[in-house]
């Protein structure tokens, strides 16, 4: 199976930050920090253009609702796009904190060492590690529940399916990914138990030319239906040129494919991010860890297919609602065990993963054919 460095990296996570489901949010408790009389100058660094759609379009989204609902009177923020992780994000990320801003946020897991060696040299500068897993007294951190959405979208997925083998183009196989193939997988099989899911790693979140390759060669497979997690709309245009389907991720991008979405797995950062700017104008911003869903409000369905039946739509919505009440959950076993693509079991009939267990995943559900990895 897949024992990867990333995957390691997340059991670290774990360990080093409980996380607390009942509570949404687990917060350290350093002093409170004066009340800001000015407004917060706060700062964003993306690690590719902002575009018309993908990751980084949709936490610019975040940070003009954020502007809206706060006003230029409470908050002063600028970001600065297409930031390589590695050593020039320490570069901008300590340029921006000496440039005065009170908060930074650095949505990308690549950013998260650089994040914490500057915050040590700026303690009175907050910072916000979007997917990243470290804390300190300065820095939080914070992450959706992708994979709820997956779920969702691999109902959608299966029931549209003429093939039954569906496709999955990722940057790089790290637990958060794992999570979101398996739930996707979990999801399709849940309404077609012989589907499958053929994977491509890519080794890189933004290269659009790579990507379309990637999903080309799964259409020429067979597969009329491709999912994705990288950073470009490249496999939904591709989707679009070869008259298949394909999944929005991170924003809706019917735009780039009118005909090839099916529906969109959103990300919704702007309530997250005014929050955060809030609390540090009162005074009350603390170091914690998010993890949201659909319930939180966190992850939402957006841009269906007008192709979807009405009986498919009503299906997702009862799922949906049941995800919300926690009634659903996507890696629950029910009369039977869950087993990975070794035929190993690693959900136990009538059990469900906790969140340690899931931030820890490191193994592919049954039904998905992907190349090993050292």
């Amino acid at each position: 199976m897949y024992k990867n460095l990333a995957a390691a990296l997340a059991a670290a996570c774990f360990s080093l930050s409980p996380f607390f489901p009942a509570s949404f949010a687990q917060a350290q408790t350093p002093a409170k920090s004066p009340v800001k009389t000015t407004p917060v100058k706060a700062a964003f660094v993306y690690v590719s253009p902002i575009a018309d759609a993908g990751w980084t379009h949709q936490h610019e989204a975040g940070r003009k609702e954020m502007m809206t609902a706060l006003g230029d009177k409470a908050v002063q923020s600028t970001f600065v796009e297409n930031v390589a992780e590695g050593a020039d994000s320490e570069r901008v990320i300590r340029d921006l904190a000496k440039s005065g801003n009170d908060i930074i946020f650095t949505p990308s897991f690549g950013y998260m060492e650089p994040t914490m060696r500057v915050a040590k040299e700026f303690p009175n500068v907050k910072f916000e590690s979007i997917t990243g897993y470290k804390r300190a007294d300065n820095v939080s951190t914070a992450n959706a529940r992708y994979y709820e959405g997956r779920y969702l979208s691999g109902i959608i997925a299966g029931r549209m399916s003429k093939t039954g083998v569906a496709g999955f183009v990722a940057g790089f196989p790290i637990p958060e990914v794992m999570q979101g193939i398996n739930a996707f997988t979990l999801g399709m099989r849940s309404v077609n138990p012989k589907a499958v899911v053929k994977v491509i790693w890519l080794d890189v979140w933004f290269d659009p030319p790579k990507e379309r390759e990637a999903a080309m060669a799964l259409f020429n497979e067979g597969v009329d239906v491709v999912s994705f997690q990288t950073a470009s709309t490249a496999i939904m245009a591709a989707a679009q040129e070869r008259g298949k389907f394909a999944i929005g991720f991170h924003s809706n991008m019917n735009q780039v494919g009118p005909n090839a979405q099916l529906v969109a797995v959103t990300h919704q950062w702007g309530k997250y991010y005014a929050d955060r700017v809030k609390a540090v104008a009162d005074g009350s911003w603390k170091s914690q860890d998010v993890w949201g869903g659909v319930r939180e409000g966190m992850i939402r369905l957006d841009g269906f297919n007008a192709a979807i039946p009405k009986t498919v739509r009503v299906e997702v919505d009862k799922r949906q609602r049941e995800l919300a009440t926690g009634k659903l959950h996507p890696f629950h076993a029910g009369a039977t065990p869950i087993l990975d693509n070794d035929g190993k079991v690693q959900i136990a009939a009538g059990k469900t993963l906790s969140d340690e267990q899931i931030l820890q995943m490191n193994w592919l559900a049954e039904g998905v054919q992907a190349p090993r990895r050292k």
